[in-house]
């Protein structure tokens, strides 16, 4: 089993990934705006990260973006607006 990270916000992406590379101005505005930190763990090149990935998605999305909120355990799955992702940080 994989040591899953403390964070409350993660996302879980691919390098290469079009839909990764959509939301990441968005993941870098949230940061900004509402002074989040959020965990990026890249799946693609990274081994330990699928293992992690694949234990925290249990099937829910099968590919990345994948984000979860610890804390209230919600998870989006794709790329979504920027209010879906902000309601999701927030754990609204």
């Amino acid at each position: 089993m994989a040591e899953l990270p403390r964070e409350e916000l993660i996302e879980f992406y691919g390098k290469e990934c079009v839909h990764c590379n959509t939301m990441k101005p968005l993941v870098e505005r949230l940061e900004k705006e509402e002074g989040l930190k959020i965990k990026k763990l890249e799946t693609w090149h990274n081994q330990e990260n699928e293992k992690i990935w694949k234990e925290m998605d249990k099937g829910f999305c099968g590919g990345v973006p994948l984000f979860v909120n610890q804390k209230t355990g919600d998870k989006i799955c794709g790329a979504v607006s920027y209010d879906r992702l902000k309601a999701w940080a927030l754990g609204k």
